[in-house]
């Protein structure tokens, strides 16, 4: 998925830098026009604009400098807006600009690359797709189909943890559960199941808009949907 980034990062071709709409813009008129349009937005911070190509990263900003993708030339204004609120804000209001400008949807000519495919490694494919279906059995039976679909992962990266739910929030690819191999492979399905559930309740703390804890709301869920509050037991 194409980011926006507070770093600078590497482009393809980088066209001539367009100042600040203060000093004579040696760019085109539909470059100025942009700029104006940012600093009317409210962008502050930002002494150069640098369009790029770069269909990786759409726009990201370091030391006074915003790259940005040709293709926001003619955005809408409630994307101008999110790009003058990326680069001014911070926290809450920041992730949701990064996401109106993620969502923007660029000429055919400059689309972002589409995302490499999570790489599974082959002997994991089957444990995936086990826990994948009991994830649907699980929503199912415990509860009543309310908790969407999402992707139910292997990790051979977990040397200490069971498992770990990725929110939606904060996850650009959407929400995941990760399950360690390691567990699955020393503990047996069982347990690992019993992990899936466990991570599970924390899917539905996000989806019912609720804080991703082990606080009371979780171990009141947790009980009713038969799984333990806590991990029983750590990796080493």
């Amino acid at each position: 998925m194409p980011q926006a980034s507070e770093r600078s990062q590497a482009s393809g071709t980088v066209p001539s830098p367009v100042h600040h709409p203060a000093q004579p813009p040696p760019a085109s008129v539909d470059t100025a026009r942009l700029v104006q349009r940012l600093v009317a937005a409210g962008m502050q911070g930002i002494s150069a604009v640098h369009l790029t190509r770069n269909r990786s990263t759409l726009v990201s900003f370091r030391a006074g400098t915003l790259r940005l993708h040709a293709g926001f030339l003619r955005a809408p204004d409630d994307v101008v807006r999110a790009l003058a609120v990326f680069v001014s804000r911070r926290g809450a209001a920041r992730a949701a600009a990064r996401r109106t400008i993620v969502a923007h949807h660029l000429p055919p000519d400059a689309a972002p690359r589409p995302p490499r495919a999570a790489r599974v490694h082959p002997d994991d494919h089957v444990m995936a797709a086990r826990l994948q279906q009991e994830h649907a059995r699980l929503n199912a039976e415990r509860f009543g189909g309310a908790l969407r679909s999402i992707r139910v992962s292997v990790s051979r990266r977990m040397k200490t943890r069971l498992g770990h739910y990725a929110p939606a929030r904060s996850h650009p690819a959407g929400a995941e559960i990760a399950i360690s191999r390691r567990h699955i492979r020393r503990h047996g399905w069982r347990e690992a199941f019993d992990t899936l559930l466990h991570e599970m309740v924390h899917q539905w703390q996000e989806e019912t808009g609720q804080p991703i804890d082990h606080g009371p709301a979780f171990r009141r869920k947790a009980k009713d949907v038969g799984t333990t509050p806590r991990a029983r037991r750590l990796l080493r």
